[in-house]
């Protein structure tokens, strides 16, 4: 009985843990569909948070890429008064990184619904 209990206790704060990461995300940047996307990332920095080998096998058209693990030493290089567009492969990163962004002060945050495994339009790959 004690050890079902435990248990209990212990997937109670997984799920209560789930849920406040789930609305810091939410709360932090705004999630686009692909059409939302594609209207707004010309006018704004896009930013794929994938690694390089990633990026290099094909990322979306005028894509820049700053991976998460290099983002604490390379953020300024993403300018604070520009919207930013992230994306990475499937939409879970990107969410990370927009927390980092949104901390280190930055406001006009959005991220592609999906990642990049979604995306269907343009994209520049290996030949």
């Amino acid at each position: 009985m004690d050890f079902l209990y435990s248990i209990l206790i212990a997937l109670l704060v997984l799920v209560i843990f789930a849920l406040i990461s789930y609305f810091r995300v939410k709360k932090a940047v705004t999630t686009l569909n692909q059409e939302q996307f594609i209207e707004g990332y010309r006018k704004a920095q896009l930013i794929d948070v994938r690694e390089a080998k990633d990026f290099a096998a094909g990322h979306i058209l005028g894509a820049r890429n700053i991976p998460q693990t290099q983002l604490r030493q390379r953020y300024k290089e993403i300018r604070a008064d520009k919207p930013v567009y992230l994306y990475d492969q499937n939409g879970a990163r990107s969410g990370r990184v927009a927390l980092f962004l949104k901390k280190k002060g930055y406001n006009q945050l959005y991220q592609l619904q999906g990642g990049f495994k979604q995306w269907t339009g343009k994209i520049k790959s290996k030949s």
